[in-house]
């Protein structure tokens, strides 16, 4: 099968590779037909995530149709149209018990490796590194489904891939990101970039009940978008974002702040080319601008929220500020499973369409280009959806 393939930093290839098979008797294949490129997946891209390997199969937001099953498998069947989250979990320990899937304890074959980064392990993630399982991905014509009964959600008739793919990762990331936020009526939320996670998190904070959302970014086309959704829109680049966050808010500053970049965050001065610098060389894992902005801005016990993709260090946090201001913080890769059936039902009852965030619909075999373009902001590119199984002129039509 056709599979797009890590082999370097910034080396992204579509290669042949052998088709999955069932592993263990819990297992389903998977044929794709709608698979993703996340944000998250540029911190592979620009080689930022340690124990990848060349030829590692990449991916985690993809969807499509069972054509296999193991033998213990009982939910599923040949033929059901299914979205698969990009969390694995068991379904049945400690964590997975606890609604707290991404957390799960009997996922990841590789758990010492996350153990001596981290202290404890998370569960394995499809296409994301052998220290979170070494799970080939999504990206691809093909894909094997560890746990079958557990993770994957069938998708009722009438409703496209594109409405239900971001159930996958992107949409649940923006809505628990603003559910860490505590919304209570009435409050302001400020969200610091406008990539997929971020619009979501836009919307969602919004579902939940926020009276303002002002966000944060300097690309034209997203922050057009976060306007298309209700926020108010602050471009860095034109102004001080702390400057005009107490500005918006009468000096007290927002209720809660949501960092929806992670460890890749851009930003002007001094401390912005420190960072660089660091992560450059390795000294630190992440460039930590938002976050620390985030801190910076938000009210006196207001409530940081962080769906951004953060992998192992960074520097300079303001400590000073987070206990003296008496904040909170939460974050945590998304616990999906938690969130598919109740935003799968804000999708049936016209709450949403996520399919909003699309901006490229290409074939898989263009992923080396949809990567170039996605990192680099090229061609007003917001989201791109790849289809293994479509023509060029198939995809651009979908």
């Amino acid at each position: 099968m056709k599979a797009v393939c890590w082999h370097g930093a910034q080396d992204v290839r579509v290669d042949n590779v052998p088709d999955p098979k069932i592993l263990n008797p819990q297992d389903a294949i998977i044929k794709v037909t709608s698979t993703a490129i996340c944000g998250s997946d540029l911190h592979l891209y620009d080689g930022y995530i340690p124990t990848m390997k060349s030829g590692d199969i990449l991916g985690h937001e993809f969807m499509g149709e069972v054509v296999e099953v193991g033998p213990e498998v009982k939910k599923l069947k040949v033929g059901d149209r299914v979205v698969v989250p990009f969390t694995i979990s068991c379904g049945h320990c400690f964590f997975c018990n606890r609604d707290l899937w991404s957390l799960c304890d009997n996922s990841n074959p590789n758990a010492w490796m996350a153990e001596k980064l981290w202290g404890h392990s998370p569960a394995g993630l499809f296409g994301y590194s052998h220290l979170l399982g070494g799970y080939a991905g999504g990206q691809a014509e093909y894909a094997r489904v560890p746990f079958a009964d557990v993770g994957p959600l069938k998708v009722p008739d009438g409703l496209s891939d594109e409405k239900v793919l971001f159930l996958t990762d992107i949409f649940p990331t923006g809505y628990m990101g603003a559910e860490n936020c505590d919304i209570e009526p009435g409050d302001t939320i400020a969200v610091f970039g406008c990539g997929p996670v971020g619009l979501f998190g836009i919307a969602s904070a919004f579902m939940l009940g926020a009276e303002r959302v002002i966000a944060i970014d300097r690309f034209p086309e997203r922050l057009a978008l976060a306007q298309s959704l209700g926020a108010e829109i602050i471009n860095y680049e034109e102004m001080d974002a702390g400057v005009a966050l107490k500005e918006m808010t009468g000096g007290r500053g927002p209720d809660a702040c949501m960092d929806a970049v992670g460890l890749e965050a851009h930003g002007t001065g001094v401390v912005a080319l420190y960072d660089t610098v660091k992560q450059a060389v390795r000294m630190e894992t992440g460039r930590a601008m938002v976050l620390r902005q985030a801190i910076a801005a938000v009210r006196k016990g207001g409530r940081v929220s962080v769906p951004g993709v953060y992998g192992g260090f960074i520097d300079k946090m303001p400590m000073g500020s987070f206990v003296n201001k008496a904040l909170t913080m939460k974050s945590g890769q998304t616990h999906v499973q938690k969130y598919l059936r109740p935003l799968l039902e804000r999708i049936q009852n016209g709450e949403i369409d996520p399919s909003f965030v699309i901006s490229h619909r290409l074939p898989l075999e263009e992923a080396p280009h949809a990567y170039k373009i996605f990192r680099d902001k090229q061609e007003n590119c917001t989201k791109v959806v790849l289809k293994p199984f479509s023509q060029p002129a198939e995809a651009a039509a979908v």
